[in-house]
């Protein structure tokens, strides 16, 4: 009987302790304890008190959620918790508009070979030279786009 008190109480603490600890590591631990300790009540004490440790077990899980995901987050401590925080920022530059760039002079900022990236009225564009090969410092004429990147020829 101990066992099975101790199984389900460390499965508890580590569901809990789930809340601090990246990953279902822990949850899936505590799991286990309360199943272990569900099948040793099986084992020990036959179906009738198995299935009630196994409704203690089920009670005790859903307790557990529901303070963990429910009550938590409303009390100070739980909001501590929470990342309020958000970034305004873009990992990737903004597409070139077919009507702004199409026609315009680019000028390459690094060796087109034939990828590489070009200025065009100061902004900062990934590009892919028709022509072959262009120098750094090359200027040469945006003719159209290629889904991320625009497509350049020699003057």
């Amino acid at each position: 009987m101990n066992a099975i008190f101790l199984l389900f109480l460390f499965g508890v603490l580590l569901l809990a302790g789930e809340v601090f600890m990246p990953g279902a590591v822990l949850g899936i631990l505590g799991a286990l304890c309360m199943a272990a300790g569900c099948v040793i009540s099986f084992l020990q004490f036959g179906a009738g008190f198995g299935i009630l440790a196994t409704i203690i077990a089920l009670g005790l899980l859903a307790l557990t959620l529901y303070v963990e995901l429910v009550w938590l987050p409303k009390t100070k401590f739980g909001k501590t918790l929470i990342v309020h925080s958000t970034v305004e920022a873009t990992s990737q530059p903004a597409l070139a508009e077919k009507e702004n760039v199409v026609g315009k002079t680019a000028e390459a900022v690094t060796p087109l070979v034939p990828s590489g990236y070009v200025l065009v009225e100061g902004r900062r564009y990934e590009a892919y030279s028709q022509s072959g090969h262009a120098a750094k410092g090359a200027l040469l004429r945006v003719t159209g786009l290629d889904n991320f990147r625009l497509i350049v020829t020699k003057f």
